[in-house]
């Protein structure tokens, strides 16, 4: 993992693939408001960037394909993954918590 350290590729690549992933979820599931779009792509963007490195080698480990693939796919793939996949597990969380909130108690 230090290959991904400090190349100027890298980072273009991570950040392309987050805006790409944050871009993709705010087209599957339309945002009410100009505040939850804006939270919504922050989020997006700040998860795959943090977090694009470990699933980008996840992603290529689980499907045996890491030997085809430069450094700058492996990390474009896994910003864009944890992009899209953040929003949605945060999704669920939010609407996890709104169904208990939402409970009378006795």
């Amino acid at each position: 993992m230090s290959e991904f350290a400090n190349e100027g590729s890298i980072w273009a690549a991570r950040f392309t693939g987050a805006v790409a992933g944050a871009g993709v979820s705010l087209i599957y599931m339309l945002p009410h408001t100009h505040r939850e779009a804006a939270s919504r792509f922050l989020t997006g963007l700040a998860c795959g960037v943090i977090f694009g490195g470990p699933v980008g080698l996840w992603i290529v480990q689980r499907l045996g394909i890491a030997g085809g693939l430069s450094s700058q796919e492996i990390m474009l793939t896994g910003s864009a993954a944890a992009s899209l996949c953040a929003w949605w597990g945060l999704g669920v969380m939010v609407r996890v918590a709104e169904r208990y909130a939402a409970r009378p108690k006795p």
